[in-house]
C-alpha cells in the first residue's frame, strides 16, 4: 500500500515508529509498561495493552493476497485526538480556575465593602443615637422676656427649638427691652431680648451682651405722602418739632403727625440715641407695640414712624436717609443710618449658664450659620 504511504515491509521510521512499530519517540513502548500520569498517562496506557493484545491482523482477499495492516499507526492517531482533547479540556479548566479564582476576589471585595458600609453605618448611628439622647435627656423651661421688635425672631427660633427637643417649653413674653434686662438682672427671666445695645449700669449689674443679629430701623409713612426721601437733620428736625407740615420737606400741605414708641422700648432708645434726639422728642403717640405703630402710620394721613425691618411691608412707604434705601444690604454693610444690634441677654457669660440656656445659643447659633 505504497500509495497510501504504508509498506509491509518497511517500518515508518520517518513517521516516528521503529521496526518493531514502537513509539519510543512519543513515549510508547510494547515492550516495556508506561508510567504516564493523569488523562495522557491513561491514554498511553491504554494503547499499550492493544499493542500487546491484539499485535497484527491479517485479512484474505478474494485474490488471496496477504496485507499485513499495523494498528499502531490507528491508535497513534487515536492517542494524538485523545490527546488533543485531554489539552482542550484542560484549558477549559484552567479558564474555569481564573473565574472562579476572579469570582473569589470579588466576593472579597464586596464582603469588604460591606464592612465598611456598616462601619459607616454604625458610625451614623452611634451620631443619631447621640442626638436621640440629646432630645431624651433634655427637658424643662426657658423664659424670654423683652423687644417686640424681636418678636419674629424669637417666635421663629423658639418653635423650631422646641420641635427640635420636644420636653422643653420655651416662653416669651414682649415687654420691652428695658424690662426684658431687667428680668434677666432679677432672675424672673432667663434670658432678655433687646434691640439696642446694653447701658453701662446694665453691664455693671452682671449683665451680658449676645448679639444674635443686627436690624435696621425703617421710617415709615402712609403711601399717599409724596416725599420719598429724608436727611438725618430732617428726620431729627420731624421729631423734635422744628418741621410741622410736609409742605416745609417738599410734600403736600398736611400736617406730620409724630408716632412713636413708649418709653422703654429698645426701637425707641436706638432710635433717639443715633439720631441724637434723646428726650427731645415730641410724640403725638406713644405706642406699645411694632403693630400699633405700623397702622397708626399706614392709616393716618400726614402721620410719620419708625419700624423694625422685621415688621416691615407693603401697607406704609419706606423712606430713604440721606439716600440710602433701607434694605436688609444696606445694614449689612452698614451704609444705612439707622442700625442696631438684636441682643440676647444673660446674667453672667453663656459657658456659666444651665444646660438648657447652653443648648438654647447654640441653637440659634447653628440657625445664624445655616442663614
Amino acid at each position: 500500500m505504497k500509495d497510501k504511504g504504508f509498506d509491509s515491509k518497511e517500518s515508518m521510521k520517518g513517521k516516528g515508529l521503529d521496526s518493531k512499530g514502537s513509539m519510543k519517540g512519543k513515549g510508547f513502548d510494547s515492550m516495556e509498561p508506561v508510567n504516564g500520569k493523569g488523562f495522557t498517562g491513561y491514554i498511553q496506557n491504554i494503547a499499550q495493552e492493544l499493542f500487546r493484545k491484539k499485535g497484527t491482523y491479517h485479512l484474505d482477499n478474494d485474490r488471496k493476497s496477504h496485507c499485513q495492516v499495523t494498528y499502531r499507526s490507528w491508535i497513534l492517531a487515536g492517542a494524538v485526538i485523545l490527546l488533543l482533547g485531554s489539552i482542550a479540556v484542560r484549558q477549559k479548566e484552567a479558564v474555569l480556575d481564573n473565574r472562579q479564582e476572579s469570582s473569589r476576589i470579588q466576593e472579597r471585595g464586596g464582603m469588604q465593602e460591606s464592612s465598611g458600609m456598616q462601619e459607616s453605618s454604625g458610625v451614623l448611628g452611634y451620631m443619631q443615637e447621640s442626638s436621640s439622647s440629646q432630645r431624651d435627656t433634655l427637658s424643662g423651661s426657658l423664659r424670654l422676656a423683652g423687644s417686640s421688635s424681636m418678636e419674629e425672631m424669637a417666635s421663629a427660633l423658639a418653635e423650631g427649638f422646641m420641635e427640635q427637643y420636644p420636653d422643653v417649653n420655651v416662653t416669651i413674653e414682649y415687654v420691652g427691652s428695658a424690662a426684658g434686662i431687667e428680668a434677666v438682672l432679677n432672675g424672673s427671666a432667663d434670658i432678655g431680648n433687646s434691640s439696642r445695645n446694653l447701658k453701662e449700669e446694665e453691664l455693671a449689674r452682671g449683665a451680658v451682651e449676645n448679639i444674635v443679629a443686627m436690624d435696621g430701623i425703617a421710617v415709615c409713612v402712609d403711601r399717599s405722602n409724596q416725599v420719598t426721601g429724608l436727611t438725618r437733620e430732617q428726620l431729627a428736625g420731624i421729631y423734635t418739632g422744628v418741621f410741622t407740615n410736609w409742605s416745609e420737606l417738599g410734600g403736600d400741605d398736611v400736617p406730620i403727625v409724630v408716632v412713636g414708641h413708649e418709653a422703654g422700648s429698645g426701637t425707641r432708645d436706638a432710635f433717639e440715641e443715633i439720631l441724637g434726639i434723646k428726650d427731645k422728642c415730641v410724640y403725638a403717640n406713644e405706642l406699645n407695640s411694632m403693630g400699633a405703630v405700623k397702622a397708626r402710620a399706614a392709616l393716618i394721613p400726614g402721620a410719620i414712624g419708625y419700624l423694625s425691618f422685621e415688621v416691615l411691608d407693603d401697607s406704609v412707604k419706606a423712606l430713604s436717609l440721606d439716600g440710602i434705601n433701607p434694605i436688609v444690604g444696606n445694614v449689612e454693610n452698614k451704609s444705612y443710618l439707622l442700625c442696631r444690634p438684636f441682643v440676647m441677654v444673660t446674667k453672667g457669660e453663656i459657658s456659666e449658664q444651665s444646660e438648657l440656656i447652653q443648648a438654647w445659643f447654640a441653637y440659634v447659633h447653628q440657625k445664624q450659620i445655616s442663614e
